[in-house]
């Protein structure tokens, strides 16, 4: 079974940075994207950004581009989100996915079979 689990996330003040961790165990991640979403109180759940286990390609999303890189280390099978220049509305519950991957799904949570718990990011200015 697959198991995600996310940490580091926290309070910051605006324009200071955190990263965020996700240690994915259970199976083999070579042909899978990990994804990273959010969700604000009364919003829907938003795409952040995602990696392409195998070949390391990253997507994101268009409000956190230039900001928050997404990278991975394969021995430990875990995945990170820097933010960087974090602003109050970056302030959400940041949710690892994990998927099969397909290109055109990356963005779209409903293709993502697992995820974390989900860590809780404070931005306050």
């Amino acid at each position: 079974q697959v198991h995600l689990v996310e940490s580091g996330g926290g309070l910051a003040q605006t324009g200071a940075s955190l990263r965020l961790s996700c240690v994915a165990s259970g199976r083999t991640f070579d042909s899978w994207a990990m994804g990273w979403f959010r969700q604000a109180p009364g919003k829907e759940r938003e795409f952040v950004g995602s990696i392409i286990w195998n070949s390391g390609r990253t997507y994101y999303a268009e409000s956190v581009e230039g900001r928050f890189t997404i990278s991975r280390t394969y021995g430990r099978n875990a995945v990170y989100l820097q933010m960087d220049n974090l602003k109050a509305e970056d302030t959400a519950t940041y949710y690892c996915a994990a998927m099969g991957f397909r290109a055109a799904a990356v963005a779209i949570a409903e293709s993502y079979a697992y995820w974390g718990q989900g860590t809780q990011v404070t931005v306050s200015s």
